[in-house]
């Protein structure tokens, strides 16, 4: 089984899939997680303007260790992946990886959650499931100054909004794998839904109302 969750940027797709493989028993990837560990990979070898030549690279020599790195959750490196994101040579990378995990799951698992942001629509077409998890701008820029506040960064919630602005604008209108949900995609608001409603809705959907 094959489940496709796609979404804008602190939509709550992260943890709600988090919790959709573990209540299948399934491998899950944070496909972000490949974005921002090029990003991270970069700008830790002191590369701060976009660069296809060394995003390529970085991708191409990508490590599983480097996708759990505390660093990969900052605004810096969540801004500089979505950039990244945008070159079609970092794309076509990652995206033979994350179809590799998806066909050949870790460990014993019987399939795998992955979550992005062109899973449904480029990645994995044909998943079992698909579904695209949004809210409205201002409470997504909300939980992420909240979720940034927790971390200690120093940065107010009206810069939240713009940069999450800004970054919504470049994944929905960049020309390879634009953000949009697939034309059969169920469709998950959860502006006004807690994770445990939002996650019960999710589970009737793959599952039905008998789980």
């Amino acid at each position: 089984m094959i489940i496709a969750i796609d979404g804008p940027a602190a939509a709550g797709k992260g943890t709600l899939s988090c919790l959709v493989a573990k209540h299948y028993r399934l491998a899950w990837l944070e496909t972000g997680s490949l974005y921002r560990a090029v990003a991270l990979r970069m700008l830790r070898n002191g590369i701060f303007s976009i660069n296809p030549e060394a995003a390529s690279e970085a991708a191409q020599w990508l490590s599983a260790d480097e996708l759990n790195d505390p660093e990969l959750k900052t605004e810096r490196v969540g801004q500089t992946a979505s950039q990244v994101a945008a070159i079609p040579e970092v794309r076509k990378a990652l995206v033979d990886f994350q179809r590799s995990f998806a066909l050949k799951p870790p460990g014993s698992t019987q399939g795998a959650v992955l979550d992005g942001r062109d899973i449904g629509t480029v990645v994995c077409p044909d998943a079992d499931f698909k579904v695209y998890i949004t809210a409205t701008l201002e409470a997504r820029a909300h939980r992420r100054f909240l979720e940034l506040c927790r971390k200690g960064d120093k940065i107010s919630e009206q810069e939240v909004l713009e940069l999450t602005r800004e970054r919504d604008a470049r994944d929905t209108n960049r020309g390879i794998s634009p953000l949009k949900p697939a034309d059969d995609s169920y469709l998950l608001d959860t502006t006004n839904l807690s994770i445990d409603a939002a996650f019960t809705a999710l589970k009737t959907y793959i599952s039905g109302s008998s789980d």
